[in-house]
This record gives C-alpha cells, structure tokens and sequence, in this order.
C-alpha cells in the first residue's frame, strides 16, 4: 500500500499555516510541552500525534510514518537518541527528525545520533517552530510562495504543567531509586522552566550529587504547595 505522505507533491497552503498538511509526532513526556507543541501546530495547520515514552513512539511508528518527528532524548524508559539514531538509519527516512530538550547541552550527541536539528526548551515563539520545521524539510515538501513570521508567543494551559508536577510526584513517591530521582531530576528541571517557576527549577538540581534525600524532600514540599494552589478559571 503507498503511504500518501511519501507522494512528492508540491504544496499550495495559505501563507498563515505554512505547515498544513504535515503530520507531526512528538514524543514527548511532558504534557506542558506536548501542549506548546499542540497549539504550535494548531496555528500553523499540522496535525500532532504525541506518545510520551519510546514504547508508545513504536506503536505509532507501526502504524503510519509521519512528515516530522520530534524527540526528546530522556523519556522514561529509555533514551530518546537510540530512537533518533534508528530512524536517522532507517529508509525510507521520516522526511524531519528533530531533537527537543531544556538541555542545550544534549544539541551535540542529537545532531551525532542523527538529528536534522535541535529545539531548545522552552519552545514559545511560533516562527521559530515552523522555521525548524521548513527549514529542513526536503525542497518538494515546503510551500511554494512566500509567508509571514509570526511573533506570536505561544503559552499552555498551566493545568498541563499541574499534570507533569503530578507525574513527578508519583514517580518519586514510596522510595524512587536512582534511575527514577534522575529522570524526575531532568523532567522537573526543564518542565519547569519552561513553566518559568524558576524556585522549582533550581530545587529540581538538588535532587543529584551530595544532599539528594533532603532534595527531594524539598521538591516534594514544593511540588504539592504548587498542587494545592487554586486553579484559575
């Protein structure tokens, strides 16, 4: 059966959604993020799949193959650079495979595994978005005609931050060890700055090295103050 997103095709879309007709999926852990990403795409006129581990990501992938693929390397079981450095091998090749995380630092090793480019977190302008998405898709795939930059600013809902502090703390309830503080470490970190709770953030930093246990008491205070506060309506 042929795919029809591997028909080359030139596309004609309104100059407001640059990305209509692509299909995008983001595997994603964070549901702050996977909302940024969804609103990013609502905007531009993509369409987004999300699976929050690689586990979910190969059932997807066994399903259909999308336009672009984003990735963020630390998911919760696994590392999301294998993921990166299997499709970057595979062929037929997903036309875009991007890396996404609040450490820069892991730009390097993505771009190495077989990344096409990195987004940091938080991601929030839109432009940039469709620009990392355009910019590498294949010269068939991209719009014909010109378009506008768009300075819009995109920001989730903070009820999808409420769930990934939830997540966090089911993940270090009833004795996590080490391998579940330094996931939890590297979520929290990066949810929260990009939920620009800078206190959390930092706290999230005390759970590894010296000090960890009275970390993670600390986070976990800050963590339920933060669930116990009223949501806006």
């Amino acid at each position: 059966m042929t795919d029809p997103e591997t028909l080359v095709q030139p596309r004609t879309v309104p100059p407001t959604r640059p990305l209509l007709g692509l299909t995008l999926l983001a595997v994603e852990d964070s549901r702050f993020a996977s909302e940024a990403l969804r609103l990013m795409c609502l905007r531009s006129g993509a369409r987004l799949r999300r699976a929050d581990s690689l586990r979910a990501a190969e059932r997807h992938l066994q399903v259909y193959r999308p336009s672009v693929i984003i990735v963020d390397p630390g998911l919760p079981d696994g590392s999301g650079l294998d993921l990166i450095a299997r499709l970057g091998a595979a062929r037929p090749r997903i036309p875009v495979i991007l890396a996404m995380s609040g450490d820069t630092g892991r730009e390097g090793a993505a771009l190495r595994a077989g990344a096409d480019g990195f987004l940091p977190k938080p991601l929030v302008r839109l432009a940039e978005f469709q620009q990392a998405v355009l910019r590498h898709l294949p010269p068939e795939r991209c719009p014909t005609g010109l378009y506008p930059l768009s300075q819009e600013r995109i920001t989730p809902d903070r009820l999808a931050y409420r769930e990934d502090l939830d997540h966090v703390r089911a993940v270090l309830s009833g004795g996590p060890d080490r391998a579940a503080i330094a996931y939890a470490a590297q979520f929290l970190t990066g949810v929260a700055q990009a939920a620009d709770d800078p206190s959390l953030a930092q706290a999230a930093g005390g759970l590894t090295g010296h000090g960890a246990e009275a970390g993670l008491a600390h986070v976990m205070c800050l963590i339920e103050a933060r669930l116990a506060e009223p949501v806006a309506i």
